[in-house]
């Protein structure tokens, strides 16, 4: 299974549904809290200038954003293939 990483920040609805999602599925993820990561402008420089949502997740070293984008791949399918 593929690594995955989710950036999230304390008392965020779209990341615990995110985190939610992924434990469903039963994935294994690392958690990093955004003030560990350089705040925003850490996500950013790490993501792009549109990084910057909460969470931002990585599936094997492959950047897919954030809640919204996660919850459509989880639609079509393609969670599975990236998850893989």
């Amino acid at each position: 299974m593929a690594d995955v990483t989710v950036y999230t920040c304390r008392l965020c609805g779209s990341c615990a549904e995110a985190k939610r999602v992924l434990r469903r599925r039963g994935v294994a993820f690392r958690e990093v809290r955004v003030k560990q990561a350089g705040g925003r402008a850490g996500l950013r420089e790490r993501f792009g200038p549109d990084a910057t949502t909460y969470p931002q997740i990585v599936i094997g070293g492959r950047h897919v954003g954030g809640a919204d984008d996660l919850l459509r791949l989880d639609a079509s399918g393609e969670l599975d293939r990236l998850l893989a």
